[in-house]
């Protein structure tokens, strides 16, 4: 979600991937030992969510104003409420764990789907526009419409939910995103 944020700011950005391998040789660098990191003048951020909150603020993706900034953040909580749940299935698809990925999907995946698709789907219809906080793209309308991407292989993932998936759409339609999704590099995780 991170280059995304730069992607539709126009913000040039160094997109360093690093392969299993190499990972080892410089995880002792990292603040926390894990990556993503993003590096400005020197200075490493660590974690996520909140290299995304910045980069959101620091170019206009969180919010309007302080309640929208903290709604963003309560759905982007919801968001990791329901990762957290289909964790196992990522564990499952990367191969970090046995078993099988379709079946983690049903038992797992589908049901936490259905609860956060639930509360994503009243922020749609209670929007003018068509974005889950205020009149713009905001860094968690970037999260939802990234699941397209991280559970393409589960199947009738959208199945209930029209509007989650015309969000998605719409998010992943805006031109600087779409031309940066047809021509990224494939990544794994």
């Amino acid at each position: 979600m991170n280059l995304k944020i730069f992607v539709l700011a126009g913000q040039e950005y160094d997109d360093v991937r690093l392969s299993r391998e190499e990972f080892p040789k410089i995880k002792a660098e990292m603040p926390f030992g894990q990556i993503p990191v993003l590096e400005v003048d020197g200075k490493k951020l660590a974690q996520s969510s909140a290299i995304a909150r910045y980069v959101a603020r620091q170019f206009g993706y969180a919010g309007k104003n302080a309640f929208d900034e903290a709604l963003v953040d309560s759905l982007v909580d919801q968001w990791k409420d329901f990762f957290n749940e289909a964790r196992p299935y990522f564990m499952v698809l990367l191969g970090f764990q046995e078993g099988d990925a379709d079946a983690v999907a049903k038992q797992l995946v589908l049901p936490a789907r259905e609860k956060f698709f639930t509360f994503i789907t009243k922020f749609i219809k209670n929007s003018n526009s068509g974005f889950l906080v205020g009149d713009s793209v905001t860094w968690v309308d970037l999260i939802v419409a990234e699941l397209a991407t991280q559970y393409e292989l589960v199947p009738d993932f959208y199945k209930g939910f029209p509007e989650v998936k015309a969000h998605s759409e719409k998010v992943r339609s805006l031109p600087a995103l779409k031309k940066w999704i047809e021509t990224r590099p494939d990544t794994p995780f």
